[in-house]
């Protein structure tokens, strides 16, 4: 059996994080969530890569969340406890504060961290036949306010609530009905309509892409906390960019817009 791990391969655009375990359902170790941090920055430093995809190995799962094989050694003890928390907390922020958009491409089950990890990301794409649950009150275990928050900024108090407490699992034509995630295909068409529209985000304008993440996380915030004039900047180096000009030049030619995000 090899080595659970997160595979990094970047191309077309596209830097792809692969949660690789696929003997436990792509289940996260303390390593793995380690690992995060670095293969974000990995991406971010890449001039080529437009967009982050995060998946899992195989077609079972996306990631069953933590791998309860550990939690005798790496969530047992306040320290241990404290050290593993830390290590979860910094892998979903460096999803979530990283510059360039990220994607959770999902097939098959997003327990727990596993769903918890994909509302890190910007956009979620999923297979119909994929099943999303979080199931911590069938483990005793606690739920991270920061995940319970992520959720209820994405679905609304009412249907958090009913996936928190009851710990139920929610197919993909429900996940899509509650905005758990942005779109479904079939499972047959799953990996062409997937790769289709990756292409099309990764194809679009670096800088714009950018800007409008920035904004799109401000406008999550509370007013007084939001950094417009960071926000206003981006959009002003889109303008002032290259790439501004080729999109213009494409468009009077009728042509692709071949963008460098400079």
């Amino acid at each position: 059996m090899s080595e659970p791990r997160i595979d990094y391969q970047a191309g077309d655009g596209v830097a792809t994080l692969t949660i690789n375990q696929p003997a436990k359902m792509n289940a996260l170790t303390f390593e793995m969530w380690s690992a995060i941090p670095g293969l974000v920055a990995q991406a971010e430093e890449d001039h080529s890569v437009r967009l982050i995809v995060v998946t899992g190995a195989g077609d079972k799962a996306f990631c069953a969340g933590a791998d309860i094989s550990q939690f005798g050694t790496k969530r047992t003890g306040e320290a241990a406890v404290q050290a593993y928390e830390v290590a979860v907390l910094a892998g979903m922020e460096a999803l979530m504060h990283a510059k360039k958009p990220v994607l959770a491409r999902i097939r098959g089950i997003a327990f727990g961290g596993g769903l918890a990890l994909a509302l890190c990301c910007d956009l979620r794409i999923a297979s119909s036949d994929s099943r999303f649950r979080i199931p911590a009150a069938r483990l005793g275990l606690g739920y991270a306010f920061s995940n319970v928050e992520a959720l209820v900024h994405r679905i609304g108090l009412g249907p958090a609530s009913d996936m928190l407490l009851s710990a139920r699992i929610v197919d993909g034509a429900e996940a899509q009905r509650l905005g758990l995630v942005n779109k479904t295909w079939d499972a047959t068409s799953f990996d062409k309509a997937a790769d289709d529209y990756i292409a099309a985000i990764a194809t679009n304008a670096p800088l714009t892409l950018m800007a409008l993440k920035k904004s799109l996380a401000e406008t999550a915030k509370p007013h007084h906390e939001r950094d417009r004039a960071g926000a206003d900047a981006l959009v002003a180096l889109c303008f002032s960019s290259e790439d501004y000009q080729e999109g213009q030049a494409a468009f009077k030619e009728k042509r692709l817009p071949q963008f460098k995000g400079a």
